[in-house]
């Protein structure tokens, strides 16, 4: 296990980075960021990748169903110039009273979507938080890339730099990572991502199965976090590897897409941000 999964703020610093280098430049060639545009964060964690869309003077909610990571949000915020345009609360997605007619300018995603559960239907779900202008930043890795089971955060030395064995059927997943002294809690955890790992193209098929437009979509061969990780600059996948289907998810280790649902409707009732949760 990395010093990141344990040091909450170091990770946190983490986010910052990469969000302000690489994320909003990314949004920005597309959906212009100003004062006025408000941001909903899903799977917020301790707030990171917010914190940049705060210091341009954003709207920002952050949601996540754990409380010790909004816990944690609330206090890194707490002296933050800007506090009174953000917030944090503990809740699912799923459960937002949809009275509140919430609509945001941009939904954020960073190393989400792979950790959900039947992401059609979450796909499904959440144009209801969005306008024709709006658009939704996802950035994941893919299940077959070397380590898309997320097992850097093994205890054991051994698996948490071993790449692709979490692609071994799941019984022998399973059995290799109790072999190894990982605890139960864990292996439930690694097992239940592996149920959740997802591809690029089922994710270009949810897109289009659900009529959002792609309005930018890259894919690196050395993802942008790495740099602040361990150092190696951001490359992006080249030939052969982005030119084949399915084998190009072994040598890809992230995708950021920029999507759009031109569907999308907005009423005299609609309301960006209620002020009452800002």
């Amino acid at each position: 296990m990395q010093e990141r999964h344990i040091n909450k703020k170091k990770y946190f610093n983490e986010q910052v980075q990469t969000t302000e280098k690489y994320v909003i430049p990314f949004i920005e060639q597309t959906h212009p960021i100003t004062p006025e545009t408000s941001i909903l964060e899903i799977g917020c964690g301790e707030g990171g990748n917010l914190l940049p869309f705060l210091q341009r003077g954003c709207k920002i909610v952050g949601i996540d169903i754990l409380q010790g990571k909004i816990d944690k949000a609330n206090e890194y915020f707490l002296d933050h110039p800007k506090k009174d345009r953000a917030n944090f609360m503990v809740q699912d997605i799923y459960d937002v009273d949809p009275d509140l007619n919430w609509k945001f300018d941009i939904i954020i995603m960073r190393d989400v979507i792979e950790h959900i559960h039947d992401q059609e239907k979450f796909m499904a779900y959440i144009k209801r938080f969005l306008k024709p202008s709006s658009n939704i930043f996802f950035g994941f890795p893919p299940w077959q890339m070397p380590f898309g089971g997320h097992q850097q955060t093994c205890k054991s030395t051994f698996l948490s730099k071993l790449p692709w064995f979490h692609l071994l059927p799941t019984v022998a997943y399973k059995k290799m990572l109790l072999l190894f002294g990982e605890t139960q809690r864990n292996v439930d955890n690694l097992i239940e991502i592996k149920e959740t790992g997802i591809s690029l193209e089922r994710f270009r098929r949810i897109l289009k199965k659900e009529e959002y437009s792609i309005d930018r979509e890259v894919w690196y061969f050395i993802n942008p976090n790495y740099e602040i990780k361990f150092g190696l600059k951001p490359k992006k996948s080249i030939p052969p590897f982005k030119s084949i289907p399915y084998l190009r998810n072994f040598f890809i280790t992230a995708g950021y897409y920029l999507i759009s649902y031109p569907n999308a409707t907005i009423s005299s009732q609609d309301a960006n941000v209620p002020e009452s949760y800002i």
